[in-house]
C-alpha cells in the first residue's frame, strides 16, 4: 500500500526528533533502566526530562500493564511524548488501553489526532468503528484518510460497511485511503473463507473512481479470490495495453495456486508480443512445482531471439533430463548468443541422469556435438578423465581444445601431469594456448598449492624458454612459498625473457611475503630495467598493503638504501607522505639531508607535519632541528 498521509509522516518526523534527543540517554541508561512498572510510572509522574520519560514509555511497551494506561493516556496530548505513549498503549493488552485511545479522539486534533487514529487501527479496536466512521466525514482529508486506513485494519463487518458506504461519496483526496481500507477488508474476508463477499468488494473497487494503484490492488485480489475461476481475469491483464496491469498479471501469476493456471499461461505464450512473452516465460519458470516445461522448450526451440533467450535461461532453472536433447540441438546453432545460452542452460540441469547421459553420448558423438559434450563435461565438473584424454588425440582442433578445457576443470592432483605434459610439449602447436590455460585453471584449484607449485617448477627444468615463461605465469597465479622462490630464482637467471616475466609477476604478487624477494632483486638484480621494476614492486607493497607502521617505515628505509636514482627515492617520499606519523616525518627529514632531494624531501616533511596529530611540540622540534621550520 502506498497511501501515507502527510501528517502521518510528520508525526514520524516529530518522533524521530525525540529519538535523536534521547539517543544518548537510551544508549547509556538502557542496560541499567528499570523493568519495574511502578518505577517507570514514577518517572512519568516526576519532573524528569522528557528524554527519560520517552525511555520509560518505550520500556512500558514491554513491562507495562493496565496499571500504566492512565499515566500514558495523559501524554497523548503532549506533542513530544504522544508518539512514545502510543507505542506503549498499542502493546499493552486489555480493554483499558483501547478505551484510553478512544477517549482521546475528542481531546486532540491535527497530527496528534492522526496518531491516536493510527493506534486504534493497530489495535484493531472493534469498539472504535463508530467514532472512526464519523471521522471519515472530517474536513481535514488527512484525518479522514487516517480513519479510513484504521477501519481497513479493523476490517470487521461494521468497518467494511462504513467504508463501502463512503466510497462513492467521499472527496477525491480521501477516496484512495477508503479504497485502501476496503482492500484490507476484502483480504481479511478472503483469508476467512468468505470469497464471495471479498470478490464483491474487489469488483466494486475495480469499477470505482479511485487511483490506479487501488485498481491494481483490487484486480489482484479479484483474481486470487476467484481461485481457478480467476484465470480468465488474469489473462485479461496479460492482454492489457497498460504496462502496469500486465506487470500485475506477472506478479499475480506467481501467487496463483494449482496447476490449471500453468496450462493457461502456456496457451497464452504464443499470443504475446516478444518482449511480453519473454517476461511471461520468467513468470512461468518461477512456478517451479507446476511449470509447463514443454511450452518453455517449444519457445526455446524457435521464434524471436528475445523469447528464445528467456526460455533458455528459464530451462537452466527449471529444466530436467528431458531437456538435454533439445538443448544439445540448440547448442550447435550458428547464432552465438543462442548457442551460448543453450550451453549455460545444459550446464545447470540437475546432476545424476544428465551427467550419465552426457558421458554415454560421448563415444558416438560427431561434428559440433562432440566439442559441445566435452565442454559440458567441464562446465558440469563430470569425472570422465579417460574419455577426455582420448579426445586429445582427435584430428579436430576444436575437439582437442574442448577436451583440454574440460580437463582443466576436472583433473585431480594426481592427474595434473597430463596437463603439464600437454602445456610443456603439445603434440599440435595450435593447442599450446588452450593447454596452458587448462593447466592454469587446474593448478589454481589444487588444494595443496605447494605440491602443485613443486610439480610445475620441476617441469621447467629442461623446458624451452617459452614453456618456462608459461609455467612462471601459472606459478604466479598459484602463489605460495614454492612459487615465490621459483620466480625469484628465474628473475636472477641470465635469460631476459625469464627476468621480464618473473619481475612482472613478482610486482603483481598479492601477498606481502614477496617483499624480501623484491628487495633482494632491487639490490642485486641484473639490468637496470628489472632492478627498477623490482624496486617499484617492493614499494607497491609498502604503499598498498596493510601492515604495522614500524614495518612500513622499515620497508621505506630499505628501499632508500636500494635506490640508485633520485627519481626512485622520490617514490619512497610518496609512500612516506601517504602515512603521516612521527616515524615517517623523521625519515623524510633524513632524506632532506641529501642535497639533490632536499626540496622534495623538505616539502614531504612539511606535508607530513601538517597531518600528524597529537604531538605538535615534537613535530616542531623535529623540523627545527633539521632546519625545516614551517613557513
Amino acid at each position: 500500500m502506498d497511501t501515507i498521509p502527510r501528517p502521518v509522516r510528520l508525526v514520524a518526523l516529530v518522533a524521530a526528533s525525540i529519538v535523536m534527543s534521547c539517543v544518548s540517554a537510551i544508549a547509556a541508561d538502557a542496560p541499567q533502566a528499570s523493568s519495574n512498572e511502578a518505577e517507570l510510572l514514577a518517572i512519568l509522574r516526576s519532573d524528569a526530562p522528557k528524554s527519560e520519560k520517552a525511555v520509560s514509555c518505550k520500556r512500558l511497551a514491554v513491562f507495562g500493564s493496565s496499571e500504566s494506561v492512565a499515566e500514558l493516556a495523559k501524554l497523548l496530548r503532549d506533542e513530544q511524548l504522544a508518539s512514545w505513549a502510543r507505542i506503549a498503549l498499542e502493546a499493552i493488552p486489555g480493554d483499558e488501553a483501547d478505551a484510553a485511545l478512544r477517549n482521546a479522539l475528542d481531546g486532540v486534533q491535527g497530527e496528534l489526532l492522526i496518531g491516536v487514529i493510527n493506534s486504534l487501527g493497530v489495535r484493531r479496536d472493534a469498539t472504535a468503528v463508530a467514532p472512526l466512521a464519523d471521522r471519515l466525514k472530517e474536513a481535514d482529508s488527512d484525518v479522514a484518510s487516517a480513519a479510513a486506513a484504521a477501519l481497513g485494519r479493523i476490517a470487521n463487518d461494521a468497518a467494511t460497511k462504513s467504508l463501502r458506504k463512503s466510497l462513492t461519496t467521499a472527496p477525491a483526496k480521501v477516496r484512495s485511503a477508503i479504497a485502501e481500507g476496503l482492500v484490507l477488508c476484502a483480504e481479511r474476508l478472503q483469508s476467512e473463507g468468505h470469497d464471495v463477499e471479498a470478490i464483491e468488494i474487489f469488483d466494486e473497487l475495480r469499477k470505482a473512481d479511485v487511483p490506479k494503484q487501488r485498481k491494481l490492488e483490487a484486480t489482484r485480489g479479484a483474481i486470487l479470490a476467484r481461485k481457478q475461476n480467476g484465470i480468465p481475469l488474469l489473462l485479461e491483464q496479460f492482454r492489457s495495453p497498460d504496462k502496469a496491469f500486465f506487470q500485475l498479471g506477472l506478479g499475480t501469476a506467481r501467487e496463483f495456486q494449482g496447476s490449471q493456471v500453468d496450462q493457461a499461461l502456456a496457451e497464452e505464450l504464443p499470443r504475446a508480443a516478444p518482449a511480453r512473452a519473454a517476461l511471461l516465460i520468467h513468470a512461468m519458470a518461477d512456478r517451479t512445482e507446476t511449470v509447463e516445461l514443454p511450452a518453455i522448450l517449444a519457445a526455446a526451440a524457435d521464434g524471436p531471439v528475445v523469447v528464445r533467450l528467456a526460455a533458455l535461461e528459464a530451462l537452466g532453472r527449471v529444466g530436467d533430463a528431458s531437456c538435454l536433447t533439445p538443448l544439445l540441438e540448440i547448442g550447435i546453432e550458428s547464432d552465438a548468443a543462442i548457442s551460448q545460452a543453450a550451453k549455460a542452460a545444459a550446464a545447470e540441469l540437475p546432476a545424476g541422469k544428465v551427467d550419465a547421459e552426457i558421458v554415454a553420448r560421448l563415444p558416438a558423438a560427431k561434428g559440433k556435438t562432440l566439442p559441445l559434450l566435452l565442454e559440458l563435461i567441464g562446465l558440469r565438473r563430470i569425472n570422465a578423465f579417460e574419455l577426455l584424454v582420448q579426445a586429445l588425440g582427435d584430428a579436430n582442433h576444436e575437439v582437442r581444445s574442448a577436451a583440454l578445457t574440460a580437463l582443466g576443470a576436472t583433473v585431480s592432483a594426481d592427474q595434473l601431469n597430463v596437463l603439464i605434459s600437454q602445456a610443456a610439449a603439445p603434440k599440435y602447436e595450435e593447442d599450446a594456448e588452450a593447454a596452458r590455460l587448462a593447466l592454469k585453471a587446474a593448478a589454481v584449484r589444487m588444494a595443496d598449492r605447494e605440491a602443485c607449485a613443486a610439480e610445475l617448477a620441476a617441469a621447467m627444468a629442461d623446458a624451452p624458454t617459452a614453456t618456462k615463461v608459461a609455467m612462471l605465469e601459472i606459478l604466479g597465479a598459484v602463489g605460495g612459498a614454492k612459487a615465490l622462490s621459483t620466480l625469484g630464482t628465474a628473475a636472477k637467471s641470465p635469460t631476459p625473457e625469464l627476468q621480464d616475466a618473473s619481475t612482472r609477476l613478482l610486482g603483481e604478487w598479492m601477498t606481502s611475503d614477496a617483499a624480501p624477494v623484491l628487495l633482494d632483486l632491487a639490490k642485486t638484480g641484473a639490468g637496470d630495467k628489472y632492478r627498477s621494476r623490482a624496486l617499484r614492486g617492493y614499494l607497491r607493497i609498502a604503499r598498498q598493503f596493510i601492515m604495522p607502521l614500524p614495518e612500513r617505515v622499515e620497508m621505506c628505509r630499505n628501499a632508500l638504501a636500494a635506490c640508485r636514482q633520485p627519481d626512485e627515492k622520490k617514490l619512497v617520499l610518496e609512500v612516506l607522505e601517504r602515512y603521516p606519523s612521527i616515524a615517517t616525518l623523521k625519515l623524510a627529514v633524513e632524506v632532506a639531508q641529501t642535497p639533490e632531494l632536499k626540496p622534495e624531501a623538505a616539502q614531504t616533511a612539511r606535508t607530513i607535519a601538517q597531518k600528524v596529530r597529537g604531538n605538535p611540540d615534537q613535530v616542531r622540534k623535529i623540523l627545527s632541528q633539521a632546519g625545516l621550520d614551517e613557513k
